[in-house]
């Protein structure tokens, strides 16, 4: 795993995309914050206006938490089953969204403790592939994986983006599957600002007062058993996260040095992003927020990654749903860059 800067997009592309939207005919300032993002999509793709993003591309990874046996979630852990047999059947709301705006969906199995063993077994071995173990360790008691977990996780992450982007894809974004998972990443969030429990907690699937004010102190455990080791992103990563957050991190991470932009979800994309980030220096610079979810921890971890989320929404479903949902904006913004006529070209 390597932890050297990630090269910065185009600076010139963003200069001549800046200059390019200062002269069409349209008032200063007039499109906003679809102006800015098509800049930013100029400087990734060192294009001027950017291509049109044809081979946008969703992958869902899904994994269970120890921490959900804990009283953090309102739904209990064999949800997270449930919901994988539910993208494969395309019947989820994120796979409304993205079949309404032209996103390929995977979904795949880092850590459930389902093992899906009534599906069609090449199905199953698709899902599974690349499978790392049956649910993370609960953060507050144990370290979610060991070494050797984490290195195949990392792997499986590296090698899902490789895999995206050799069939073409031109914008990743990662989603998310896993009953309990804003415990790890409000834990992560806080691990890497130096926050406490009560400042990352949210309602999560919609937990009442008691069960936050709990969901807060395990956070608060979890990053007293952390210690000195909050120091190192990676060891954050490895102790109060899992084989899914590990692999989504690293697939964020692979996007960025090959080039490629990556737009964030709700909590648990940021929170990955703000670890990628931290891990490989630079990476933030290749992504954009989807959404603002009312998670806290997803909020706290935005503004530290310098990101103004494209949609608000008060969404929180997670599945990269958020996301997808954003995706048309990104059209529009590349549209507006390409289409709309120079005032010099004014009669």
């Amino acid at each position: 795993m390597s932890t050297s800067t990630v090269p910065a997009p185009s600076a010139t592309a963003r200069d001549r995309a800046q200059q390019r939207l200062a002269a069409l005919a349209t008032p200063p300032g007039a499109l906003g914050r679809l102006g800015d993002l098509a800049v930013w999509l100029s400087a990734t793709q060192d294009s001027v206006p950017p291509r049109a993003l044809d081979n946008v591309r969703l992958v869902i990874f899904a994994g269970d938490h120890g921490v959900a046996q804990h009283g953090v979630s309102a739904f209990p852990p064999e949800i997270t089953g449930a919901m994988v047999r539910t993208f494969l059947a395309g019947r989820a709301g994120v796979s409304a969204l993205a079949r309404t705006h032209g996103v390929h969906v995977r979904v795949l199995d880092l850590g459930c403790t389902d093992d899906f063993a009534d599906l069609a077994p090449g199905v199953r071995t698709d899902l599974q592939r690349h499978k790392v173990r049956q649910a993370s360790e609960p953060i507050h008691l144990a370290d979610a994986l060991t070494d050797q977990e984490y290195a195949e996780a990392w792997h499986a992450g590296e090698t899902v983006a490789r895999e995206e982007l050799g069939s073409g894809a031109d914008l990743l974004i990662s989603g998310d599957m896993g009953i309990g998972n804003t415990t790890p990443t409000a834990a992560l969030v806080a691990a890497a600002l130096g926050l406490p429990g009560s400042a990352v907690a949210g309602r999560g699937t919609g937990v009442d007062d008691a069960a936050l004010a709990h969901k807060a102190a395990l956070v608060d455990q979890a990053l007293a058993r952390l210690g000195d080791r909050a120091a190192d992103p990676a060891e954050v990563l490895r102790v109060l996260g899992s084989a899914d957050l590990v692999a989504t991190t690293a697939f964020l991470v692979a996007a960025a040095r090959a080039g490629v932009p990556a737009l964030l979800d709700g909590l648990i994309g940021v929170a990955c992003g703000l670890l990628a980030d931290r891990i490989a220096p630079g990476a933030a610079a290749w992504f954009a927020a989807g959404h603002r979810s009312p998670e806290p921890g997803q909020s706290l971890a935005l503004e530290a990654l310098g990101l103004t989320p494209l949609l608000d929404l008060g969404m929180r479903l997670g599945e990269g749903s958020g996301a997808v949902a954003a995706v048309p904006l990104l059209h529009s913004a590349i549209a507006l860059l390409r289409d709309v006529a120079l005032l010099e070209d004014l009669g």
